[in-house]
């Protein structure tokens, strides 16, 4: 099943009836696609979204990537409540974010990875750049 992870709906309905799943996305804005595959994500190391940091941060700057990422992880479980109580009542078990995230069997990630901060992926992760890459006008 090829799906968004977005609305959640295809991995609910993947998880229902034990299919594989693919997810094709561009990427959670709370970095989830690496918390759910399991990458190495340290706080120390790679900057967060919107902190505009680079790998080369002081003390100060890795405390507020500490905080940053714990905002992120409250406004992501926030922004997907009802999707994880639709999914729960649907499969009949409490789930959670991860629990949906990480049984995808393929994450197709629609960035290059040239243009990404460098870190390390797993396996089932692919990048697929050049999809969205259009000149503009």
């Amino acid at each position: 099943l090829l799906t968004d992870p977005i609305s959640l709906c295809g991995a609910t309905v993947a998880n229902y009836f034990s299919l594989p799943f693919i997810f094709f996305m561009r990427g959670f804005p709370c970095g989830l696609h690496y918390t759910a595959a399991q990458c190495p994500n340290p706080l120390s190391y790679v900057p967060r979204l919107f902190t505009f940091n680079s790998d080369h941060m002081t003390f100060f700057q890795r405390v507020e990537n500490a905080l940053v990422a714990l905002l992120e992880l409250g406004y992501c479980n926030g922004f997907y409540a009802k999707a994880i109580k639709f999914s729960s009542e649907v499969l009949q078990r409490d789930v959670s974010l991860l629990d949906l995230l990480n049984s995808a069997s393929i994450w197709l990630l629609r960035f290059d990875y040239v243009f990404e901060y460098v870190r390390p992926v797993m396996p089932n992760m692919i990048f697929v750049g050049g999809i969205n890459c259009v000149e503009k006008k």
